[in-house]
Parts: structure tokens; sequence; C-alpha cells
């Protein structure tokens, strides 16, 4: 059984549908998968989150779990100060994890942001919550310009934290990439100090789940049971150009 932690180089990466895709491809391998959701910023009681479009696009036979919801569109610490419900922290989070853990196959852990957003006032994170796994952590990056930094300070926090980075998906790719977009195909894995494991079209959350399933398996790893191949993907970019 495992359990990833997916984490982005911060807001609007592309974290969710990258969590959908890598969950879509287990389920059509059979496997019993899991999606925990720690905290939930930003939306309403009744409201649909996170999970609701992860379910919407990876399929119904998931099991999801949220543990905090906070209305205000905010770190998950902040939008708890200001609304007075109670935070949530690692050891809560990990131990829901382990719990999902014990009956799926796969277990993934969808964090707020980046990596370092803090959870409470003691500045507990998403990385606390993979230390306590012992989870590897996928990272979700942007495509163009400014990524190669954010990545790279990512992952360097990571590794002195003791967290294994198993490889960076860019989780946006866009129809007409620019320069940088190219260039990065090559860079982000030197940033990530890991390999890239995939790159998802730009407005695959809008597919319907046929679609999405499909250009799931052609734009990530084999690792995630998928077919993408970083060489040859970049390669043809590179001619569109």
């Amino acid at each position: 059984m495992t359990t990833l932690v997916m984490t982005g180089t911060g807001t609007d990466v592309g974290k969710t549908v990258a969590t959908a895709a890598i969950a879509a491809l287990a389920l059509a391998q059979g496997q019993r998968v899991a999606v925990l959701k720690p905290a939930q910023t930003g939306v309403l009681p009744g409201e649909e989150g996170d999970l609701a479009e992860v379910v919407r696009l990876a399929g119904k036979d998931l099991t999801v779990r949220e543990l905090r919801r906070y209305p205000d569109p905010l770190s998950p610490e902040a939008a708890s100060r200001r609304s007075g419900l109670p935070t949530v922290g690692p050891g809560e989070i990990a131990a829901a994890a382990s719990e999902l853990d014990a009956d799926h196959d796969l277990t993934l852990v969808e964090g707020a942001g980046g990596l370092l957003v803090r959870f409470d006032p003691q500045g507990s994170t998403l990385a606390d919550v993979a230390w306590s796994l012992g989870a590897p952590v996928v990272l979700v990056a942007q495509a163009g310009l400014g990524t190669l930094n954010t990545t790279a300070l990512t992952a360097e926090v990571a590794t002195r934290r003791g967290l294994n980075v198993v490889g960076v998906v860019i989780g946006s790719w866009p129809a007409v990439p620019d320069l940088a977009s190219l260039e990065n195909l090559r860079d982000l894995p030197v940033a990530a100090g890991a390999p890239l494991l995939g790159a998802l079209p730009a407005g695959l959350g809008a597919a319907d789940r046929d679609t999405f399933v499909e250009q799931a398996r052609q734009g990530l790893s084999p690792w995630f049971g998928g077919e993408f191949d970083p060489e040859a993907f970049t390669t043809a970019a590179s001619t569109q150009h």
C-alpha cells in the first residue's frame, strides 16, 4: 500500500487536477484509491471543494476525506484564525492518512498551496505530514517563467527536511508553449533534483471523464501507470516552436 503527498510550488499550479489524474489511472488499474484533503480553504459549508472536483474527474469509486473546511481563501492557519474554527495538525492528518492507507492501495494527500503553508500557529506544514508518514512527495509545478526558482526552493527545503521528492509534474502545459516553457522541460528536473514525471495539458479540468483519463494516461509517467516519456515529449514540443 502506498501513500503519496501531493504538493505544489504555490497556488493555482494544477495540483488538484494532477491529484485527480493520478487517482484516475490507479482506479483504471483496479486499485482502491483514497484522496485526503487535510484543509480546504475558500469554500463555504455545502459548496463543492477540491475533493468534489477530484471525484468528478477521476470517478465516484474514490474514497475521499476532508478534515477541515474554512470559508476564507487564505492559508489554513489564517483561515482558522479568522473563522474561529479549530486548526488541523500533522498528527491528526497522518493518523487519517494511515487509516486510509490500511484499506486502500493508494492514498493521495493533497496539500493546500505549497509545502510550507502553515496549518496552525505552531508552524506545522505539509512537510511535517510527509515526514510523519515517511511518504514520498510529488511536486506539481508551473510550466513557464519563474517556475525554476519556486521548484528549486521547494525541493531544497524538502530534501533538507529528509523528504523524498520522487518527481515533478507540470500541472498545466500550455497548448502553445513559449520559449521558457520549452526550456523548462529540460531544466525542471535539475531544479527539482528529481525526474519529470508528467505534463498535463492546460484546461484538462474541463474535460469529460473518458477524455480526462486518456489525457492523464498520455500526460503521466509509467510510474503512475501512464505513457509519458519526457524525452519524446520534449522533442515533440520543441518542434511546435
